[in-house]
């Protein structure tokens, strides 16, 4: 059977998830302001998939034309950029459709977002005034006529491309609309009505003082996007250190290829075709005609200047019932496990562990794993604090995640500073878990561990709007190896044996496929056979076709995949038993978590690995058992509420269409009531 039949295109999936955040932005039903921001996330996507999947497709095409062909889930490659160019278009125009769609809406709020052209006399003299004191002196003006190359224009930035008349002359200048020195939207005083303006637009009433030298007859400027080809390749120079071959292709990435090209439709075909030819764009690069305004992911701070209804109502979070701010953490540890379900809990218990970990005189140990970090970490300072305390603090941060490289650099850096020891990555590896060891002196033999084993990063901002499950505890047959993962991460070298954490690389696969298995012979002994899975994305081939074994031996397989989802559900030899739901709503579902019923026995896991060939194969991932009976009823009650969700979940049919659920009964949206269920957890104590 070929690729084709058996999986559905990672890529078409993908676009067909942000199909599912542009529905959000399009939903009636959710609050305004959210619904730009829906439109900020989808446009945020988007660029993300440009820069690395478009870009690999891209690379894969050029292979094509030299005779080298890669079978991309039934497609070449150079088919496959044509199909997703395709949905790509139609999205963008979408998008466009909404935003004018919700322009329009918040005109019936007397909120009216306004250029140059519809100024009062008054708001041109603030806007004028605004531009003196905030943006003039952050402004750099680039005048292509004079500049003795092209100039580099930086990827994720937005540019006025402007065209200067002067009788038969013309002079052409790009400027960087300087988001960073006051934001990408600027608020002016109310007048009868709230207005907004794009700072786009402020550059736009001000080019006759940018530009005051110049005596011109007319004068035009139009936004234009660039985005660029993101893949870092690290060198394999043995006199550099892991850290410096990361700077260095950091360094080249800011230079990659143009995969995509954004222009303003209005634009004037000469300033188009001196940019094309300038900046090198060929006919594998996605040329894209748009509207006026780029970079709609700055839409993901549109400020709210009206009512508070025109946001989500704020959803307080809960306390976890095992703790309390006068209430040692460590001791609670020592008689059960916790576990947080973020951000329905607050992440800053994670925070006080460390804290707490930090000042006490019995800790002798920490070790962390970091993959992405917020600006401003508390993690970090917690972790600086430690060290200060004399304790034996070390640091492993992953120095190729994705978009977050220059930032980890920056800590990495920092924490080696205040003299902490930081390993940065295992080679050829990722090291993607999300893990915490502390070892304390209790005055036994050895040391005692505690540990926390997470679905996601130690993020305090990603963690109030992605939902993940942390794990503290001190049972020995997790803490243990949750040790051994750490020894391994710092002398890879070594082989380490698990018997109740599965870690990738070694044998995650494995034992996902042993638990799939079990089910399987008890399905064949007529026995109930069935598991379920949240993920954020399945797209792994063998983890597929293990799926449609179980399937076929007639086990009863249910999915709650976010992302991207390459099973193919429309073939009954294939898929008959496997049902699959999607869910977008206002928090992003990042948990991991799966139980297998094992002929009523059940077994509950949760994971920082979804099911891709890199996370099983080229990572360091840890799913971790549940043992505790109270946790495991709260997983399964937690999947059952999503999996009823008839409001925002969408089924996985054979197009991935993105068509909503609909189940009889009254109406359920799953994050609202799990909310209510952790509410009432916290009641019953």
């Amino acid at each position: 059977m070929d690729a084709a039949r058996r999986y559905f295109n990672r890529d078409i999936s993908w676009l067909q998830f942000n199909e599912r955040v542009l529905q959000e932005a399009e939903d009636p039903s959710v609050p305004l302001i959210e619904r730009i921001r829906f439109l900020g996330i989808h446009s945020n996507n988007m660029d993300e998939f440009f820069r690395v999947r478009y870009s690999s497709i891209r690379r894969f095409t050029l292979a094509e034309n030299k005779g080298v062909f890669e079978d991309l889930e039934g497609y070449k490659p150079s088919k496959l950029l044509k199909k997703l160019t395709e949905m790509v278009t139609y999205q963008q125009g979408k998008s466009q459709e909404i935003y004018n769609a919700l322009e329009e809406e918040l005109r019936s709020h007397d909120i009216e977002v306004v250029d140059e052209r519809q100024l009062t006399a008054k708001q041109k003299r603030y806007i004028r005034q605004f531009f003196r004191e905030k943006i003039s002196p952050a402004l750099t003006k680039l005048m292509l006529s004079q500049a003795p190359e092209f100039p580099y224009l930086r990827d994720k930035s937005i540019f006025l491309a402007v065209r200067i008349l002067q009788g038969k002359d013309e002079q052409f200048s790009i400027i960087e609309v300087p988001t960073g020195a006051a934001g990408r939207f600027v608020t002016l005083p109310r007048y009868g009505k709230q207005f907004v303006m794009y700072l786009d637009d402020v550059l736009r009433l001000n080019l006759d003082s940018i530009f005051y030298i110049f005596n011109y007859d007319k004068i035009e400027a139009h936004t234009v996007k660039i985005t660029r080809d993101a893949e870092i390749s690290l060198d394999d120079d043995v006199s550099k250190s892991f850290l410096e071959k990361v700077q260095v292709g950091l360094a080249h990435r800011r230079e990659g290829d143009p995969v995509r090209f954004v222009y303003d439709r209005e634009i004037g075909d000469q300033t188009l075709q001196l940019l094309v030819k300038g900046l090198g764009i060929t006919e594998l690069d996605s040329l894209i005609a748009g509207g006026r305004y780029h970079n709609k992911k700055d839409l993901t701070r549109f400020p709210n200047v009206g009512e508070p209804s025109m946001e989500h109502e704020k959803l307080p979070q809960i306390q976890h019932p095992a703790l309390d701010l006068n209430r040692s953490i460590i001791e609670v540890m020592k008689r059960q496990d916790v576990m947080l379900f973020t951000p329905y809990h607050d992440f800053s218990n994670v925070i006080r562990l460390l804290r707490e970990a930090a000042i006490d005189p019995q800790v002798r140990v920490i070790k962390v794993t970091l993959y992405r970090l917020a600006d401003e970490s508390r993690i970090i300072s917690a972790l600086v604090n430690a060290a200060k305390n004399g304790k034996d603090v070390t640091v492993f941060i992953e120095l190729q995640a994705r978009f977050d490289e220059a930032n980890n650099i920056k800590w990495t850096n920092q924490l080696r500073a205040e003299g902490i020891k930081v390993v940065s990555g295992v080679p050829g590896l990722k090291v993607h878990s999300k893990l915490t060891l502390i070892r304390r002196d209790e005055g036994e033999e050895k040391l005692k561990d505690y540990c926390v084993v997470g679905t996601g990063n130690y993020h305090e901002g990603t963690a109030k709007i992605y939902t993940d499950y942390h794990l503290l505890s001190s049972d020995k047959r997790i803490s243990r190896e949750v040790r051994r993962v750490f020894q391994f991460i710092e002398s890879p070298y070594k082989h380490q044996k698990y018997k109740h954490l599965l870690v990738s690389p070694n044998s995650n696969r494995e034992g996902f496929y042993d638990l799939i298995d079990r089910e399987i012979e008890f399905a064949k002994t007529g026995l109930e056979a069935k598991f379920w899975v949240k993920i954020n994305s399945i797209s792994d081939h063998g983890m597929i076709e293990k799926l449609y074994e179980a399937s076929q031996a007639g086990v009863k397989i249910r999915l709650i995949v976010r992302g991207i989802n390459c099973l193919k559900l429309d073939d009954p030899e294939l898929s008959a038993n496997i049902e699959a739901i999607s869910i977008v709503d206002r928090f992003l579902e990042h948990t991991r978590a799966f139980c297998f019923h094992n002929n009523g026995h059940p077994e509950y896991f949760i994971s920082s690995a979804d099911w891709m060939t890199r996370n099983l194969n080229r990572r360091v991932e840890v799913t971790a058992p549940i043992y505790d009976s109270k946790i495991q009823r709260q997983l399964r009650d937690h999947f059952e509420i999503l999996w009823k969700d008839n409001t925002k979940a969408r089924i996985f049919d054979a197009n991935q269409s993105n068509v909503h659920r609909m189940l009889p009964g009254p109406k359920i949206r799953a994050q609202l009531d799990l909310h209510e269920y952790v509410k009432k957890q916290l009641l019953k104590g």
